[in-house]
């Protein structure tokens, strides 16, 4: 048996609903193979604050697997899905329809990665090892992206105050110091 379990301390979140007793008794000792992430870690935010509506974060693709009995249920709740729905990946671009005037030409787009790449963390439990595998797989990438598709490279080290703040500004960077990304370990 793993750590006790700790207070939820965000009692309406979903993680109260379904972190239960035998749940955490069940998974408390698990620690993924991606990046070493824990239940704990995973809901470090709902028993930090009380004021979480999930209060949960996957550390890599694995925390999903290692512990469905509890995502799968906060997933569906969340979303309003069944457990039998299944997610279908279509990427055929001739099927997108939209309704975007012609004379508003897009200037800017922003891409929000939101999952991560096989073999590396997502950001709460990514290692730092692998953070530096996955920017040099996406400045690779990147460099060869052409035409309208090119742009700027900002790497996060090295980059000056009022570049960094502009970013900001416009919305292509998080802000610092936001509390549920700083406890989920992002």
């Amino acid at each position: 048996m793993g750590e006790p379990m700790p207070e939820i301390k965000s009692k309406h979140s979903l993680v109260a609903k379904y972190v239960t007793q035998p749940i955490w008794e069940k998974l408390s000792s698990v620690v993924t193979k991606t990046s070493g992430f824990t239940l704990a870690k995973a809901i470090s935010c709902a028993t930090e604050y009380d004021d979480q509506h999930c209060g949960i974060y996957a550390g890599d693709w694995d925390s999903y697997k290692d512990f469905a009995d509890v995502f799968d249920p906060i997933i569906q709740d969340y979303h309003g899905i069944s457990s039998e729905a299944v997610h279908t990946s279509d990427m055929d671009v001739s099927k997108i329809k939209g309704n975007i005037d012609p004379a508003a030409p897009v200037h800017s787009t922003r891409i929000r990665v939101g999952r991560n790449i096989d073999g590396f963390g997502l950001s709460p439990g990514i290692t730092k090892d692998q953070r530096l595998g996955v920017e040099n797989l996406m400045k690779k990438a990147f460099a060869n992206l052409t035409g309208d598709l090119a742009g700027t490279y900002y790497p996060l080290t090295g980059m000056e105050e009022k570049v960094r703040q502009q970013l900001v500004d416009d919305h292509f960077l998080f802000m610092s110091g936001d509390k549920n990304l700083i406890t989920a370990g992002m």
